[in-house]
């Protein structure tokens, strides 16, 4: 995510906070908009999912989670009363981690409610974070995808292994999966994507959903059709890169993303452990 944008998104959380006895939070539906979400039946499910996390991690839901009534206009100088729900910095982020990750607003959202302090630079450092396990987390689900079709399509578990291993070989100039665990200083117990920078997971990925859809589409079967197929979308990946500049078997690896992965919840926790609870108002706002 690029540091304007993260600039922006910061400005706009930062003006549509509010503050009740001494406790922040955010209003519902003003988050509904923050978060990308067009229709309030939509974000109430994704409100509802956050409630039960709440409870599920034994804090009462009724401390930041607060349900109120406000007026709105509706023109002509008329208003109308609707519900809302009052929102704590714990509310607000078990809701962007409920939400649809697919929103460049939610990856941005989960960073700024786990980050008490408004420092630029630590929510750029924690959103790139954010979205390398994201990516991540979207290679294995391509990867369990082709290694179903491939098991349809006539090949077995070490066909798969040897497909991917190809898939590799192309995406890196010649060097295969076992190459570059040893050029970049991989356990051979680990994947070698565990290491990988977010722009190669990311190409990694992309090849991968180009040969399902193509194997799909033509209905691709044998393991060395598949091989051709998955070599093909490796190179088509690789020479895009190529093309702007970026050669993948050259980039240094990045830290181990399960290390990653244990330091966001540390720190989320740290951070979100001495949330402020809210006193619900007595009067409407």
């Amino acid at each position: 995510m690029k540091a304007e944008i993260i600039y922006s998104l910061t400005s706009d959380f930062e003006q549509a906070a509010h503050q009740h006895d001494g406790v922040e939070y955010w209003y519902a539906r003003e988050l509904q908009n923050l978060l990308g979400y067009a229709q309030w039946r939509n974000f109430a499910t994704v409100i509802e999912k956050a409630k039960t996390a709440c409870s599920t991690a034994g804090q009462e839901v009724h401390d930041h989670f607060a349900d109120v009534s406000k007026m709105v206009g509706i023109g002509s100088g008329t208003e109308r009363e609707i519900e809302d729900i009052m929102l704590t910095r714990y509310a607000c982020y078990l809701t962007a981690q409920n939400g649809d990750p697919r929103k460049e607003e939610i990856a941005f959202a989960m960073s700024y409610f786990a980050v008490q302090t408004r420092k630029q630079e630590l929510l750029e450092a924690r959103i790139q974070a954010v979205e390398r396990l994201q990516a991540r987390e979207k290679l294995s689900l391509s990867e369990k995808e082709l290694s179903g079709i491939i098991y349809e399509k006539g090949a077995d578990e070490q066909g798969f292994a040897r497909i991917r291993s190809k898939g590799d070989k192309v995406l890196f100039g010649g060097y295969s999966t076992k190459d570059m665990k040893k050029k970049l200083n991989v356990p051979d117990s680990r994947p070698l994507a565990d290491f990988l920078p977010t722009i190669t997971i990311k190409a990694k990925d992309f090849a991968n959903e180009i040969t399902n859809f193509n194997i799909k589409k033509d209905d691709v079967r044998g393991e060395s059709a598949i091989t051709s197929e998955h070599e093909a979308s490796n190179s088509t990946v690789r020479k895009a890169l190529l093309e702007r500049g970026i050669k993948p078997e050259n980039l240094p690896p990045d830290e181990d993303i399960k290390k990653v992965q244990r330091r966001l919840q540390s720190e989320e926790k740290k951070a979100l452990k001495g949330t402020k609870k809210l006193k619900r108002p007595n009067e409407k706002p």
